[in-house]
């Protein structure tokens, strides 16, 4: 993709304070928690369980080792059973059903607690004449776009009413910024992926770090049921409908809903889009961005929306836009 704001725009948006100079403040603490295939540094996450799911997690370094010296923490749960625990492992069953609840860790010299939001999945099996509990939900493709795992049918929707909106599903996002657009009433039903939660956070971080105050993304769109992605026109295959996407940009000067004017032109426009593309994509270079790489889109304003970019977990590098 041709450049069109170059190193001055960048230099704009980012400028070149110290991290230490700003009053942000990244949610990691001084352990990490590996589950599945992710590793958790941050104090809070959101994990979307199916009824009767195991869970193993296992104590790491920030970094993803396994600490030399034990770490003492003690394991609560409001809902499910612990099967087993040991000094760098916990296992740990899901309850049948349940509103959101919590699991934590929490060092005991210390006092430090990482929170797992626990978002109960109602399995897709449930769904009648495409809906769960009257939310339209459509149908998922029957076949894995070339047979990619990503594509496979996920398992349930995680449940939610309206209470749960400023529910925190990482340090700096609240599971309202991810609920799909339709107006069906409650309760809703969405499903995030952990990894996609991870790499917003990253990316905030770093945006952070290079001088320039952002609290939290303006996710413009999250999660998509099938049903809502294929009213809008979009291809059935969105990472949007396995929630592991997210269009998001920067608005905070002012806050007002449209992508902030990042190269300093006065007016916004795809330009501004190109300067959040252009730095996610540089990201690829650093070893530890190495687990969040994906998809990659650049979009210009139209009458509904202004310009924003698109970013996914889909495991495989994928880039388009104008």
């Amino acid at each position: 993709m041709t450049t069109r704001c170059g190193l001055f725009a960048l230099l704009v948006l980012f400028g070149t304070v110290s991290a230490n100079d700003l009053p942000f403040d990244s949610g990691r603490l001084s352990f990490a928690i590996a589950f599945r295939d992710d590793l958790n540094p941050y104090r809070v996450l959101a994990l979307c369980v199916m009824p009767g799911e195991t869970l193993t997690f296992h104590l790491k370094n920030p970094t993803g080792e396994t600490p030399v010296t034990p770490i003492a923490l003690t394991f609560s749960a409001d809902k499910g059973e612990v099967l087993e625990q040991t000094p760098t492992r916990r296992q740990w069953r899901a309850p049948a059903s349940s509103r959101p609840f919590q699991i934590r860790f929490s060092r005991d010299d210390n006092g430090e607690t990482m929170v797992f939001q626990i978002l109960m999945m109602t399995p897709l099996s449930e769904v009648r004449d495409g809906k769960l509990k009257n939310y339209r939900v459509g149908s998922y493709p029957d076949k894995m776009l070339k047979d990619l795992a990503i594509y496979r049918q996920p398992p349930g929707l995680a449940q939610f009413e309206a209470e749960d909106l400023d529910l925190a599903v990482a340090p700096h996002f609240k599971l309202g910024q991810f609920v799909c657009k339709q107006n069906d009433g409650y309760p809703k039903f969405l499903i995030l992926r952990e990894r996609l939660l991870l790499k917003l956070e990253y990316l905030l971080e770093k945006v952070n770090q290079r001088g320039r105050q952002v609290p939290t993304f303006y996710v413009m769109s999250g999660f998509r049921t099938p049903f809502y992605n294929k009213s809008i026109g979009n291809v059935k295959y969105s990472r949007h409908c396995w929630g592991g996407a997210a269009d998001i940009f920067i608005d905070v000067a002012p806050k007002d809903g449209v992508m902030d004017d990042l190269n300093g032109d006065g007016v916004i426009d795809v330009k501004d889009a190109m300067v959040m593309y252009e730095w996610v994509d540089g990201m690829n270079k650093n070893k530890d961005y190495r687990g969040f790489i994906g998809g990659l889109g650049l979009y210009r304003r139209t009458p509904n929306h202004g310009p924003f970019v698109h970013v996914d977990v889909r495991g495989f590098r994928a880039r388009w836009g104008d």
